[in-house]
């Protein structure tokens, strides 16, 4: 019996895109579906192969570029991307690479926005495999990213371009930390995949409060960390401290396999206001310290969850790390005293009711894929793999 085949790339701008792909990777494979995955970076190669997944480079000439303080930069960015369209080594020869993929692929997911697969997923010859898949906010500002640089008209037929290339394909995997499952027409919305963690003992006692802090690979100035280790030290808060921006610092871990049960079990979570993090706060009912930053994408979300009540505060980094750090010290004071102290105790079920959301869309697209293209594939699915098959693999997580 023939098994999907399934051809995951996951851009490494943000180690969000890649968690999804291990996380989905895995649980597709729990259900004998055949799946490669593709990203931008080595350092991207190297998170996967953390997660149990070997992963390969389409090219390092795509990236969205930052600051040391993860502010976009977006002449930078410009720049880059503009080098990577119109040079025929770059993205016409990924192109030719994704073609071979696409060749023995039932369905071929672009997380998120890769050029290359923007291109191909609204060609004739290609698009009945291609499935993008993206956060909400992120789609509102990829589309908008020429809006107030650039002359009305063409900031607008940029935006019409880019959004009839997303919608011309096989179909959309929107995804928000707060979202319920629902479809409409071939656009699929579904929450934020989020790890099954491992329980907690919770019978070990803890001589003092705990935070979980991430930080993304964007965030490597010093001043900062100086800042997030004071500010805790001042809440008197004993912390778990990950970033790969600080690898090799005193404290800090470049990557730590079990930071969601971390997160799960802590009192509260500190880090930037990305899909995943925001997601592991809701669905494990931990208050969430917000480092904001020039992030168009992360400003939508950290405005998403003041209008949905999620129990959080906000932080900003201005470059003064004392300042920072009694901002930090202030924000998980307020925490602690009003925010919920137990973690919701139903936070498993509902990561892996995500899970199986997330892989009978994937499976019932791949089907839908080799029904059009008149390919013989029988994906051998009535419903998505139970999450507690999954835990072992999946709880090696960082947001």
């Amino acid at each position: 019996m023939n098994t999907i085949k399934v051809t995951y790339l996951a851009t490494a701008d943000a180690r969000g895109h890649l968690m999804r792909a291990q996380l989905l990777t895995h649980a597709l494979r729990e259900y004998g579906a055949d799946v490669d995955v593709l990203t931008t970076s080595d350092e991207g190669v190297a998170f996967l192969a953390g997660f149990g997944i070997t992963a390969h480079v389409l090219s390092h000439h795509y990236a969205v570029q930052f600051d040391t303080r993860q502010n976009m930069l977006p002449a930078e960015t410009d720049a880059k991307i503009a080098n990577y369209l119109f040079r025929p080594s770059r993205m016409c020869r990924d192109i030719m690479q994704l073609r071979v993929a696409l060749r023995s692929a039932d369905l071929i997911i672009n997380d998120s926005f890769h050029p290359a697969l923007l291109f191909m997923g609204c060609m004739p010859a290609w698009r009945g495999k291609v499935v993008h898949v993206y956060g909400a906010s992120l789609r509102q500002v990829v589309q908008n990213n020429f809006s107030g640089r650039l002359p009305a008209i063409l900031s607008r037929l940029f935006h019409r371009i880019v959004g009839w290339q997303i919608n011309a394909s096989l179909a959309r995997i929107e995804h928000d930390f707060s979202y319920e499952a629902t479809r409409d027409g071939t656009t699929f919305r579904l929450p934020t995949p989020v790890v099954v963690a491992a329980l907690f003992d919770a019978a070990v006692p803890r001589p003092q409060a705990c935070a979980a802090v991430y930080l993304n690979p964007h965030f490597r100035d010093p001043c900062l960390a100086d800042g997030v280790e004071t500010g805790l030290g001042l809440a008197g808060m004993h912390a778990t401290l990950v970033g790969e921006g600080y690898a090799g610092r005193a404290r800090w871990q470049a990557q730590d396999a079990d930071w969601v049960r971390q997160a799960a079990a802590s009192n509260l979570i500190v880090s930037a206001p990305g899909m995943a993090a925001l997601s592991v706060a809701l669905v494990y009912g931990r208050p969430i310290v917000l480092v904001l930053t020039e992030q168009p994408e992360q400003k939508i979300n950290a405005a998403r969850a003041a209008a949905l009540g999620l129990a959080h505060r906000i932080v900003v980094w201005r470059g003064d790390a004392a300042a920072f750090a009694q901002d930090l010290c202030s924000a998980c004071a307020d925490l602690l005293q009003s925010a919920p102290t137990l973690p919701a105790q139903d936070g498993r079920a509902v990561a892996g009711a995500r899970l199986q959301s997330w892989v009978a869309v994937l499976y019932e697209l791949a089907k839908r894929s080799v029904q059009q293209l008149g390919v013989h594939h029988e994906p051998p699915i009535t419903s998505a793999p139970h999450h507690d098959q999954q835990s072992a693999r999946t709880t090696r997580h960082r947001t």
